[in-house]
Parts: C-alpha cells; structure tokens; sequence
C-alpha cells in the first residue's frame, strides 16, 4: 500500500470486491449487464440483484457514471462508468477516460460518499496501454480532491503486481 496526495489517494495490490468501502467503481460496457474481467467479477460477487437493477437503467454511455446499490458486495454502493475502446489515442480517449473517472467521483461527492475504489478502466479487454491510462487516473483524481472534500479518500485497487508498479511509478510523478 502506497498513500499520496495527504493520504486521501491510495494505491493497493488486491480484488476490488472484497474492499469494504463506501462505492466501487465497476469498468463497465455500455449496457450494465455484465461482462467479463472487474465488470463480470463484481456481478457475480454482487449476485442477481445487480443484474436486475441494472436492466432498468438502459444502459450507460462512455464517459458517463450511474450508481446502484452494493447487494452482497462488502461495498455499500457500485459505481459503474464505461471505459474507452482504445483505438490508439486519435479517438478521444484520453478525454472519455477522464471524464469516467471525474463523473464517477462527481457521482460519488453527489451521493456523500467519503471512500471509493477504482480498478484501472479500460486496460483489460478494451486495450487501452496501463502506462498511458495510469496517469490520467491518477491526475484526474488529484484535481478532482483539490476542488472537493469528498470523497475523503480514493482507492486505486490494481489486480496484479505488475498493474500495482505501473501506478506507483506514473504516481510518483504525477502526484508528488
């Protein structure tokens, strides 16, 4: 565990289901319905009820942030933001990345969240590079604290020792 930015951004190796914190944030696909990767994980560990919640709310556009309850996740609420596709930076998607994580944060100050944990969004099955998302996450929600007191603190949870490194590197520059 690595803490920065006067403790309120922390970055941790783990599963992002077991965190017991106010909201996760679920990389999702544009329906809601579930997937593979984070997104498939947090539906299983979150059981049926997500799905069908999550049926009701026709579907999230990139860039965009919607919150549903945690059902049997350790989490009191998911945050669900869709990632950009990467199709090597010319489509936007330095921009639709930061605005998934700046919406999913607005989202969470809006409901009085005080913890909420990201995984990285994107970097699986949509491609985009870790070394090039990192830093717009973590920049993102750097700026976003500088303007707000909540959420008290902000969780990257990486899967994986090499994700983990990635971040703590690109954080030592961007948020020292």
């Amino acid at each position: 565990m690595a803490e920065f930015f006067s403790g309120r951004i922390e970055i941790i190796e783990g599963d992002i289901t077991r965190l017991g914190v106010d909201a996760i944030v679920n990389a999702a696909n544009t329906s809601l319905l579930g997937g593979g990767g984070v997104d498939g994980a947090i539906h299983r560990a979150a059981g049926p009820e997500l799905l069908r919640e999550t049926r009701t709310m026709g579907g999230c556009e990139t860039g965009r942030a919607k919150i549903t309850r945690g059902y049997r996740l350790p989490a009191k609420h998911i945050i669900h933001t869709v990632g950009p596709v990467w199709h090597g930076g010319s489509r936007g998607e330095p921009e639709l990345l930061a605005d998934g994580y700046g919406n999913s944060l607005d989202l969470a100050a809006r409901h009085g969240l005080k913890t909420i944990a990201f995984p990285s969004i994107s970097t699986g099955a949509y491609g985009y590079p870790i070394e090039k998302a990192a830093p717009i996450a973590l920049r993102t929600a750097r700026s976003f604290l500088e303007k707000s007191e909540l959420p008290e603190r902000v969780i990257f949870c990486l899967f994986g020792k090499n994700d983990l490194e990635i971040y703590l590197r690109e954080a030592e520059k961007a948020l020292r």
